[in-house]
């Protein structure tokens, strides 16, 4: 079943399906007073403070992708604080982008032992090891994150364990944590588009139709939601409004593989 073709799509800075923050957690640490205060800038050591730096330069590296660049700044970050969680965990994501996954999941295991609070990091784990189709190691880290106290991402997370669900074959319990996902957070068009793609490849045009609608209504349409909104609605039979996003598919992504389906007539790729 052809669900899910490209990941990445929607991607603000590279890693949009991966990576929570680019830059360091503060609110992990815990400051000179006990535990549970905030550590603030002026709490951090001098080697904090220059892997911050290192750490804060990689990120903006990774985000364009300038990987190598990026894992030199992540070096010095570790040579300067070797216990720094949050280098570890953007280390993971290089390696991820190298396909690296050793290192990959070697960086996370250590992001993890540092800081078991942070639910980034089983966030990004578990995508490792979706894509090296380890599904039950996958879902038990996606797990692991969304039951964490504070985390705030679990609809990322929750869209990113759909996503590894429908590689699983999982196709209704995909259904139930893109749904969920959508609850938390209806403005993600990647959840959008993957909850609408997923109901229509299950025989569920109408209940498609409601989300892939809303994501052609708003100013995060492509062509690829374009092309399945066509196709739900001539499932549904309406022709009106398949012929207006046809239109739309043309005038604005004229040279796109959807809009040269769409003059073929596969409504089937």
């Amino acid at each position: 079943m052809k669900l899910v073709r490209n990941v990445m799509w929607f991607v603000a800075c590279g890693v949009a399906v991966l990576l929570a923050g680019c830059a360091a957690n503060p609110g992990a640490a815990v400051g000179p007073g006990g535990r549970g205060e905030i550590m603030t800038e002026s709490d951090e050591p001098e080697g904090r403070k220059r892997a911050r730096i290192r750490l804060e330069l990689a990120a903006n590296y990774f985000q364009q992708g300038q990987t190598n660049v990026a894992l030199d700044e992540l070096k010095q970050a570790l040579t300067a604080d070797p216990t720094f969680a949050d280098a570890h965990n953007l280390r993971g994501l290089v390696y991820m982008r190298l396909n690296d996954n050793e290192r990959a999941e070697e960086s996370f295991r250590r992001a993890l032992a540092l800081n078991p609070r942070d639910g980034d990091v089983p966030h990004n784990y578990g995508w490792l090891l979706c894509q090296q189709a380890r599904y039950g190691e996958s879902l038990a880290m996606f797990g692991r994150a969304i039951a964490m106290p504070g985390y705030g991402g679990q609809p990322k997370t929750l869209m990113t364990q759909g996503l590894c669900q429908v590689r699983a074959g999982q196709l209704a319990e995909a259904e139930r944590s893109l749904s969920q996902s959508y609850e938390l957070d209806a403005g993600n068009p990647l959840t959008a588009y993957n909850l609408a793609n997923l109901l229509f490849q299950r025989g569920d045009p109408r209940r498609a139709q409601f989300y892939i609608r809303r994501l052609n209504n708003s100013n995060l349409a492509n062509a690829e939601t374009l092309w399945l909104g066509i196709k739900v609605e001539r499932a549904l039979g309406d022709r009106e409004s398949m012929l207006q996003l046809a239109g739309q598919l043309i005038k604005r992504f004229g040279g796109s593989r959807e809009a040269a389906a769409y003059d073929k007539g596969a409504f089937n790729e």
